[in-house]
């Protein structure tokens, strides 16, 4: 090759590369907390360090990008660590020893306990057994528990049954698990889903949770089958299990449309309050000046009292 051409081209893949993991550092300053505080109380429910339970990891892996162990070592302090992370997850599909021997290299303990949850979720559906061992591994609790909770949700499309049980290991997180992982199964079988639910024991929360994560994730194929499987779920005590299967279906409408999926709020009915409810909730993080004037819009004052406690929090 023409050492013009070679240059450039290796200053392009030098130019991606870093830009990556700059990325990546971006993304991980903005999360870095210490252990003990990852759990924050929100309501009466503490949220994992993924609130969404699994992430796509091949957009975090670099999008295509080829890590090597060698390349990591040239790095140094948190772009090292962030790259061995994605070497794990590159390896992590079809060698899980690989995977581990790459997150083991890491020195920042939270940015370690992560790959190992990703390495063991990305090895669930080769083999269930050997990703679980995985778990018992990470020292830290909360990064042990969400090692579960990314394996049952991985395992879902394949054992349904068997993800929601694995959910009732997930420690802390199994509300959040049971959530996400009956959430997904209402995206291919409303009935089985609905099913789990309604057996369900325990407090009002647990069992509202599960409707929630319903509407949710039936809202994110199809707000309109969000809101027609949501008039399935009976109205439990105070109505919570029904209102709580619209405000999911309102957050998933704001993940879709932001503060413009309020106006079809009304296609909820009775229920109104709590679609406006989802999208304000939804725009905490991004646009929360925007989800105080959706909670202003709520006409019942309890709700509406609610909703700006959780958007002034």
């Amino acid at each position: 090759m023409h050492p013009v051409r070679f240059t450039v081209l290796y200053l392009l893949c030098l130019g991606f590369c870093l830009g990556v993991l700059k990325s990546l550092e971006s993304r991980a300053e903005a999360a870095e907390v210490p252990e003990e505080e990852i759990a924050q109380v929100d309501g009466v429910m503490a949220v994992p360090p993924r609130p969404e339970g699994a992430r796509d990891q091949q957009a975090a892996s670099g999008e295509g990008y080829l890590f090597t162990e060698q390349g990591c070592l040239e790095l140094e302090d948190q772009s090292r660590d962030l790259c061995f992370q994605q070497l794990g997850r590159q390896r992590a599909g079809t060698d899980l020893d690989g995977g581990i021997l790459a997150c083991e290299k890491i020195q920042a303990k939270r940015i370690q306990n992560e790959c190992l949850a990703d390495v063991a979720e990305q090895y669930a559906t080769t083999d269930r057994e050997a990703a679980l061992a995985v778990c018992p591994t990470i020292k830290n609790g909360k990064w042990r528990d969400q090692c579960v909770f990314g394996v049952a949700l991985a395992l879902r499309p394949i054992d349904p049954d068997g993800a929601l049980a694995l959910c009732y290991e997930s420690g802390r997180w199994v509300d959040y698990c049971r959530h996400d992982v009956n959430g997904e199964i209402a995206q291919v079988d409303l009935d089985h889903a609905l099913r789990n639910c309604n057996r369900l024991e325990g407090d009002i929360l647990r069992q509202k949770t599960c409707y929630h994560g319903i509407g949710k994730y039936v809202g994110r194929i199809s707000t309109e089958e969000g809101f027609a499987a949501c008039q399935r779920v009976d109205l439990g005590p105070q109505n919570l299990f029904r209102e709580n299967c619209v405000h999911g279906v309102g957050w998933a409408g704001a993940e879709q449309m932001a503060e413009k999926f309020a106006a079809d709020c009304s296609r909820a009915g009775d229920q109104q309050d709590s679609c406006l409810l989802g999208v304000a909730y939804n725009l905490k993080r991004h646009k929360p000046l925007v989800g105080i004037e959706i909670c202003d819009s709520v006409e019942r004052n309890d709700l509406r009292s609610d909703c700006l406690a959780f958007l002034n929090r």
